[in-house]
C-alpha cells in the first residue's frame, strides 16, 4: 500500500494517517512526531504462546476460536476451519445505498466444530445455512456465530450459505475512514488494510486463510463494477436495467485483497502476454490517468526480470474518483487514489503496486507484526524502477535516505521488523524496510540478491511467509551467515551501520 499526502504526491511510499512532509531530490517525505519505539526484540518472530485458535484436531467438539492470535489483531481471523473458495453474488443499488449478498463458502473443519465463527460487520443477516440446513447464527462484536443444525467432524468439507441485505454499517477499529464499504457519490468501492472484507461479506478475515474466489456484482446496466482477476462474463441481470459483471481469482487470495468498485467508469480491455488486462479509470478524471495507467504492462515487464514470473491470471488497476487517500495492491488489480495522478508520472506508484502482486499478495505474511516484508520489497521495487527509467540509481536513493536522518532521528526508533501496531504503516517500515535489502544486497552481493529475490516469490507462491524463513533462504543462497545484518536493519531502534 502507499498513500499519498495532502493534495500533492509522495515519491515514497507513505502510509495514510502519517504526517511527513519534506522536499527532497523530487521525492516528498514526511518527518514528524514517532511514537516510542518498540523494545529490541530477537531476530524473526517469536511464539505467540498458547493460543486458542490452535486447536486439537481429536479432541470433542466445541466451538471454533474467534481469532487467529495474530500478535497486532488478535481477533482477526478465526480458527478451526480453513476456507477454499469463496462464491460472492451481490447487488448494489447507488440509488438506495443499499448492498445485498449471497456468500456461499467452501470450507474444510481442522477441529471436531460444535459451532464456528465468521468475521463480519456488514449489513442485516437475513438467513444462515450449514450444509442446506438452517443453522442457528448469532451476531457477536464483529462476529458471526454459527451453530450448525449437526456437528462438523475434523476433516470434514462443508459449505455455508450466507444472505444478508441493507446498508453497510462500517468498519470498527478501521485504520482510517477510509477502509471497508465506501459510498461514493456514484456508486461503493470495498477497499482497505489490514482488514476490510467483514464490512461486505461474511470471511474469516486474515491473510493466513487464502482462498479462490467468484465474486458477482449486479449493478445499474450504466455503470461498471470491477472487482479482481478474470472477468468471466458480463449478462443483463434478473433485475430490469441492471448488469452483472462476474470475476474470478483462481489463485488464493488473502481477504483484504478483495475489492468490488461500483461506478462511472471507462474500462479498456486488451491482452498482454495471454493474460487479460483490464483498466478502470473514472470517468471525471482527466484521460491522462489512463494514458499513466496503460503502462501497467510495461511495469510488469520489467518487475518480471527482477522477480520471476508475474503470478496471476490477470493484470490491471483501478483509479477511483475518491479521497482515499492511498493505493492498495488489490489482487491482479490495484487500487489508485487521484491524487498520484496528478503530477504525469505515476509509473513509482503503479511499480510499487505491482511489486506487491509477488510480495503480499501472492507471497502473503503470516502475521502483521512482519509488514515489511510486503512495503519493504514494494517499496525497493520503486528504486529499482527507478534506476531502470534512469531517474536515480538504487545507490543514490538508499544513500539520500541514509543521510537524511542522522542517528539522532526518531525515524530509526521505529523497529521495520516488529513495528508495533501503532506504527504499522509508518515511514520506517517502507523505507528502512527497502534499506534493509539494499543492506543485504551490498553484503551478499548482486549476484546472489537476484537470486535470493525470484527464488523467495517462487518458493513461497500461494502461500504465507515469514521474515525467519526470508533469512533462512538468504542465508541458503548467499553461504553467509546473517542474523546480525537483519538484527541491525529490522529490529535494533537505533541506526544501523552504513553496509
Amino acid at each position: 500500500m502507499t498513500g499519498a499526502i495532502g493534495t500533492g504526491e509522495a515519491g515514497v511510499a507513505r502510509p495514510k494517517g502519517a504526517r511527513w512532509s519534506v522536499v527532497v531530490a523530487g521525492l516528498v517525505l514526511v518527518t514528524g512526531c514517532v511514537p516510542p519505539a518498540p523494545e529490541p526484540v530477537v531476530t524473526g518472530p517469536q511464539p505467540a504462546g498458547e493460543c486458542a485458535a490452535v486447536l486439537d484436531p481429536e479432541a470433542s467438539f466445541s466451538a471454533g476460536a474467534p481469532g487467529l492470535c495474530d500478535s497486532y489483531y488478535p481477533q482477526a481471523g478465526n480458527g478451526g476451519y480453513d476456507v477454499a473458495d469463496y462464491h460472492l453474488d451481490l447487488t448494489y443499488d447507488p440509488r438506495t445505498k443499499t448492498l445485498h449478498g449471497v456468500a456461499t463458502i467452501t470450507a474444510t473443519a481442522t477441529a471436531n466444530l460444535s459451532s464456528f465463527n465468521l468475521d463480519f460487520v456488514g449489513p442485516e443477516i437475513e438467513s444462515v445455512e450449514v450444509d442446506g440446513r438452517q443453522a442457528a447464527a448469532e451476531e457477536r462484536d464483529g462476529e458471526l456465530v454459527v451453530t450448525p443444525a449437526t456437528p462438523i467432524p475434523t476433516g470434514t468439507s462443508f459449505t455455508t450459505v450466507v444472505r444478508y441485505g441493507g446498508k453497510p454499517r462500517g468498519y470498527p477499529e478501521a485504520s482510517g475512514a477510509s477502509t471497508g464499504f465506501l459510498v461514493t457519490d456514484d456508486g461503493a468501492i470495498a477497499l482497505g488494510q489490514p482488514q476490510s472484507a467483514a464490512a461486505w461479506f461474511p470471511v474469516n478475515d486474515h491473510p493466513r486463510d487464502k482462498a479462490t474466489y467468484t465474486i458477482a456484482i449486479t449493478a445499474p446496466s450504466d455503470l461498471a463494477a470491477l472487482s479482481n482477476g478474470v472477468l468471466t462474463s458480463t449478462e443483463d441481470a434478473d433485475r430490469a436495467g441492471f448488469t452483472t459483471w462476474t470475476w474470478r481469482e483462481s489463485s488464493p487470495m488473502a481477504p483484504y485483497l478483495a475489492t468490488m468498485v461500483v461506478g462511472d467508469y471507462r474500462v479498456h480491455e486488451s491482452t498482454h502476454d495471454g493474460r487479460p488486462v483490464i483498466l478502470g479509470v473514472h470517468a471525471s478524471l482527466p484521460e491522462s490517468v489512463d494514458t499513466q495507467l496503460s503502462r501497467t504492462a510495461e511495469v510488469v515487464d520489467y518487475l518480471q526480470t527482477v522477480f520471476g514470473p508475474y503470478p496471476f491470471d490477470a493484470l490491471g488497476g483501478i483509479v477511483v474518483n475518491a479521497s482515499i487517500g492511498y493505493a492498495l495492491e488489490t489482487q491482479a488489480r490495484p487500487v489508485y487514489a487521484p491524487s498520484f495522478f496528478r503530477t504525469g508520472d505515476a509509473s513509482w506508484v503503479i511499480a510499487h503496486e505491482l511489486a506487491h502482486q509477488w510480495f503480499g499478495d501472492s507471497v502473503a505474511i503470516h502475521d502483521w507484526r512482519e509488514i515489511w516484508l510486503n512495503e519493504g520489497f514494494a517499496t525497493y521495487a520503486e528504486w529499482l524502477w527507478s534506476e531502470h527509467t534512469a531517474s536515480a540509481s538504487v545507490q543514490e536513493t538508499f544513500d539520500m535516505w541514509y543521510g537524511m536522518f542522522d542517528q539522532r532521528s526518531t525515524f530509526w526508533e521505529v523497529t521495520p521488523g516488529d513495528p508495533g501496531k501503532q506504527n504499522l504503516f509508518d515511514q520506517a517500515v517502507y523505507i528502512r524496510g527497502a534499506m534493509t535489502l539494499h543492506a543485504l544486497r551490498r553484503t551478499v552481493g548482486d549476484d546472489a540478491f537476484f537470486r535470493i529475490l525470484p527464488e523467495w516469490a517462487s518458493r513461497k507462491q500461494d502461500s504465507t511467509a515469514t521474515t525467519a524463513e526470508f533469512i533462512a533462504l538468504a542465508e541458503e543462497i548467499s553461504g553467509q551467515e546473517l542474523d546480525q545484518l537483519f538484527q541491525d536493519w529490522l529490529y535494533t531502534p537505533r541506526r544501523p551501520p552504513r553496509p
